[in-house]
């Protein structure tokens, strides 16, 4: 069953919003994802966002370009943890999208990554339901020291060769 919904307006937001899908894969965690528009079907997302809980997710990643009112909106119905990423845009390269999230009204947070963070999206995500779940924890430990182990490795690298030779 899955336990985090990944929701976005348009397939235009689909390679960010499949980075979060790809870090949750590599940790082993279900998820659903749809395109949904709140502006052009709002009765099919207002059905989504009433069922996500009942359908067993926990936290809902939701994407936002332009208006960028899916991810506010989904926290506006679903009582659990929505994390919002911000799409860039052409017009305002995304901090419209950045503003429409962050300053959400009292009473209705939404987590906010940064422009485009579809991983950091999906690891915040993994975070929360770790808060209950020793297994994900686990695997989050574990990605954190591969982390670790490449960033030692390439200085390995660096300091081998030297920055000229890099």
């Amino acid at each position: 069953m899955a336990t985090v919904g990944i929701v976005m307006g348009s397939d235009s937001d689909m390679p960010i919003m499949a980075k979060a899908a790809e870090i949750l894969d590599k940790l082993g965690i279900d998820y659903e994802m749809n395109i949904i528009s709140a502006h052009r079907e709002p009765d099919e997302f207002f059905q989504y966002a009433k069922t996500a809980e009942e359908r067993g997710l926990k936290v809902i990643i939701a994407g936002a370009g332009m208006a960028a009112h899916l991810p506010g909106m989904c926290a506006a119905i679903f009582p659990l943890p929505v994390i919002g990423i911000p799409m860039h845009t052409t017009s305002l390269g995304g901090r419209d999208s950045l503003y429409s999230i962050v300053q959400m009204p009292s009473g209705i947070p939404v987590a906010t990554v940064a422009i485009n963070g579809g991983a950091n999206a999906g690891l915040l995500a993994a975070k929360i339901l770790a808060t209950s779940d020793a297994s994900i924890l686990a695997k989050l430990k574990e990605y954190s020291a591969q982390l670790k182990d490449q960033v030692v490795a390439k200085d390995a690298k660096l300091q081998e060769v030297g920055y000229k030779n890099y």
